[in-house]
């Protein structure tokens, strides 16, 4: 039993000795915020406002649809009493098929803005990788990391990948 506990410690002694030049040499890490760099890089602001222009009229759209409902809702709920059986009916499945219609829109243009929004993002994020891949050569990085739990302001280096994309336009 001693035997097995020094042949332990002689090992972990010797595996020491052999990692303790690997650990002498200085590692140089990096560190990027992927939060920052979309809100604050010109290229993600220039997608936010390319896609709002393109995706105006079908919000405006929606909105008009949206108003329509409530206006029919209202107009159902207030003369629901007084209009015959038949009419009152009628109201109900138009109002039915005008919501039904709504959210399918509605639905459709989420699913559409999402696609877009992660078509610019992706398209950021594959120049803002080139950006930081030049930098790290540059400044000879060893290690870049995009998701720490913790990080050193020292090691960010998220203000030069911005500075390098304002630059690239």
């Amino acid at each position: 039993m001693k035997f097995c506990r020094f042949l332990i410690g002689a090992i972990v002694v010797a595996a020491s000795c052999f990692a303790a030049p690997v650990f002498a040499a200085e590692v140089k890490i990096g560190f990027i915020d992927l939060d920052r760099l979309t809100r604050e890089s010109a290229q993600a602001d220039r997608a936010t406002k390319k896609l709002e222009k393109d995706f105006a009229p079908r919000e405006q759209e929606l909105r008009r649809l949206e108003q329509q409902v409530k206006n029919l809702q209202g107009q159902l709920e207030k003369d629901a009493l007084t209009m015959s059986e038949s009419d009152r009916r009628g109201k109900e499945q138009e109002l039915g098929r005008q919501t039904r219609d709504f959210q399918r829109l509605q639905r459709e243009y989420r699913e559409d803005l999402n696609l877009r929004r992660n078509e610019e993002m992706a398209a950021l994020f594959e120049r803002a990788n080139r950006v930081i891949r030049q930098i790290a050569e540059a400044e000879k990085f060893d290690l870049v990391l995009q998701e720490a739990v913790y990080r050193s302001p020292r090691i960010d280096i998220t203000d030069k990948v911005l500075k390098s994309l304002a630059a690239e336009k």
